[in-house]
């Protein structure tokens, strides 16, 4: 049975009539056309779908547009600013990071959220909170070090604040 969804995706206030048991992801990208976020496993497993629930990685594939409510989404196109690409964005250009790039979104949009919330962590945390994405070029070193590049970049700049 369809229903009048009011979702707030990247700022914006966007409408959709849809079945509540719908993916999220099918509505970003089929309803939307915020094709960024990408359909990887269907099982939430590979994480090439996630987008930011409230500020939280999610994985849309498994997500029911039923299931956001009134939280905001956030997807990979709604990062840059003013077309400046977001810190996590520019640290996977500068460690060449992408190969065939279809992991990269969600990879992204799961960096975001931990250099926001852990700006103090360590290697290893970073390593395993991003271990969560399959990669098939297999570039974890290189995404390892971008994410690690986007953190050291928040705690420099609480260093310098006076």
């Amino acid at each position: 049975m369809h229903q009048d969804f009011k979702l707030v995706v990247n700022g914006r206030r966007r409408r959709t009539r849809t079945d509540a048991d719908r993916p999220l992801l099918d509505v970003l990208r089929e309803d939307f056309e915020l094709t960024g976020t990408k359909y990887g496993c269907g099982e939430g497993v590979c994480g090439a779908c996630t987008v930011l629930l409230d500020g939280v990685p999610t994985r849309s594939c498994i997500t029911s547009v039923g299931e956001v409510g009134t939280d905001p989404i956030q997807t990979i196109e709604g990062l840059a600013n003013n077309a400046e690409l977001h810190k996590v964005q520019l640290a996977l250009l500068v460690h060449e990071a992408m190969q065939c790039g279809y992991c990269v979104p969600g990879h992204i949009m799961t960096a975001v959220a931990l250099s926001r919330d852990k700006p103090n962590a360590t290697r290893k945390e970073i390593a395993n909170e991003m271990s969560e994405h399959i990669c098939r070029c297999c570039n974890y070193s290189s995404i390892l070090s971008a994410v690690e590049q986007a953190v050291a970049t928040d705690r420099k700049q609480e260093r310098d604040e006076p």
